[in-house]
């Protein structure tokens, strides 16, 4: 059964449950930042991911990227899956610029998240939920 690492529970905003994978976002407001969860137990590597996982995960990441190019202007994708922090099987995806703060430099440990304000935190999450309907017919 499909449980979702505390961890991202914790540091994340519930976005909505795609095919295969559970969209979060991720509570740091420094940068436009998704991170989707391939809801299958015990997954720890996509390779995990059977055939059809893998090409379904694939779709879902591309519909991220797609969103956080058009719709945030990124200049760079970085996509992720690095695990080192917390085993379960999630993929990063985050829109960078070279204004951003940790540029040229990975995120990750550059700097203290900054979370969203609670009325921004919505705002955000409610604007991907939108954009992922108008772009793949969802509903949530």
């Amino acid at each position: 059964m499909f449980e979702l690492h505390e961890a991202l529970a914790r540091d994340c905003a519930f976005v909505g449950d795609l095919a295969l994978c559970r969209l979060l976002l991720m509570n740091d407001c420094q940068y436009p930042w998704l991170i989707l969860v391939p809801r299958r137990p015990d997954m720890r590597e996509i390779s995990d991911l059977n055939a059809e996982d893998q090409l379904q995960y694939l779709q879902e990441s591309n519909l991220c990227c797609a969103i956080l190019q058009s719709e945030f202007g990124a200049e760079k994708l970085n996509v992720a899956a690095l695990g080192n922090m917390v085993p379960q099987l999630h993929i990063h995806h985050i829109a960078r610029f070279s204004a951003d703060a940790a540029w040229p430099k990975p995120v990750w440990g550059q700097l203290p998240a900054q979370p969203y304000s609670d009325q921004n935190l919505r705002g955000r999450v409610l604007q991907i939920r939108q954009l992922i309907q108008t772009k793949t017919d969802l509903a949530y």
